[in-house]
């Protein structure tokens, strides 16, 4: 009896260890693989990387799916990232579209001029690779920094586009007055000019995890071991975004967005105001005649710090100064809503260009 009793509770803890190691191989091969398989999976959709030379010799890199017949798309993502961004949505958007995805200005493989930091530059030269790659109107969507791109560019080149979409971009929070009370700038453009203020530390990445918001969540022991990680796999992997095998990715999310290959002085140009040249929001909003679709993430706080692009409020005045445009709310957390919701990304894209076209 004692016997039986034994063999039973043998397997019943073999069971447990078998399941235990079934869900830790499980979330660590989910942490290895999550950056890799919307990559590999993107490539199979036949997505290609190519770059164009402007008149004026300015390179841009840029990613384009099959040309299939469909409207071209040209995706525009935001500060800090690279066109693989929008990887997780690229198969699924080219059964819809003819896509292209640039590299901004001071990102990945395109053109690192600070010369053209600037909405204005970036528009003009983006206008300029519709003309000359594309060679027809488009749809555009631009996320962040990026749909503020891709919305001067509806409001002074008409004539190019079809349609917009506006990814949860940060107007009226980035205007003077109100930025200084953001969390991007606050742990962004203002902590790189603090880290070019002292001479403790010497990479700025190390600087910025020193001095991170997320400390405040994960606690000193926590954050300064996975900061130690992050610093150790950057020295060693200098090309590579960071990426920590036992971290969930979002968590990797945050290391990896600071490692894309970026130009730290077009932060700069947000920090002088310069990226606005000549870009009054209210009168580019108000200019855009096309159909306008404005996503809006969600709005969180920390204390006065907004942790959004923009509050509720911004998001229904840009919809209220835009002639024809509606506002739609994704319920995410995250500023990336592609990213974080790439179906629902990918279904309000498919529907906007069914109102357009319909």
């Amino acid at each position: 009896m004692k016997r039986r009793k034994r063999k039973r509770t043998f397997i019943i803890l073999g069971a447990i260890l078998a399941v235990v190691l079934l869900v830790a191989g499980s979330y660590f091969y989910t942490n290895m693989t999550y950056m890799e398989k919307p990559l590999k999976a993107m490539r199979h959709a036949g997505f290609t990387e190519k770059q164009v030379t402007l008149d004026d010799g300015t390179v841009i890199n840029y990613g384009e799916g099959p040309a299939n017949g469909n409207p071209p798309l040209l995706l525009i993502h935001g500060q800090g990232m690279t066109w693989e961004d929008y990887a997780k949505t690229l198969p699924a958007l080219s059964e819809r579209f003819h896509v292209f995805a640039v590299d901004c200005h001071g990102h990945g493989e395109s053109e690192w001029n600070p010369e053209k930091y600037s909405a204005k530059a970036m528009a003009a030269d983006f206008v300029e690779f519709i003309e000359t790659v594309i060679g027809g109107k488009v749809m555009l969507s631009g996320h962040s920094s990026g749909g503020m791109v891709a919305a001067y560019i509806a409001a002074h080149y008409p004539e190019h586009v079809t349609g917009l979409v506006i990814e949860d971009s940060p107007f009226f929070a980035t205007e003077p007055g109100r930025r200084e009370s953001t969390y991007v700038w606050v742990y962004g453009f203002q902590q790189y000019e603090n880290f070019k203020q002292q001479n403790e530390i010497e990479d700025y990445f190390e600087y910025a995890l020193k001095h991170s918001y997320w400390r405040k969540m994960f606690g000193d022991f926590l954050w300064d071991r996975f900061s130690k990680d992050a610093v150790a796999y950057r020295k060693k992997h200098p090309d590579k975004p960071v990426h920590l095998f036992y971290l969930p990715p979002q968590i990797n999310r945050m290391f990896e967005s600071m490692t894309y290959p970026y130009d730290h002085r077009f932060g700069e140009t947000f920090y002088d105001n310069s990226w606005f040249e000549d870009y009054n929001q209210s009168a580019v909003l108000a200019k855009i005649e096309c159909p306008t679709l404005f996503m809006k993430a969600n709005t969180n706080y920390d204390g006065d710090l907004l942790l959004a692009a923009l509050t509720d409020e911004d998001a229904e005045r840009v919809v209220e100064l835009l002639p024809n445009g509606r506002l739609v709310k994704v319920d995410t957390p995250g500023h990336d809503i592609h990213y974080d919701k790439p179906k629902a990304f990918v279904d309000l894209l498919a529907g906007f260009l069914d109102e357009v076209t319909g």
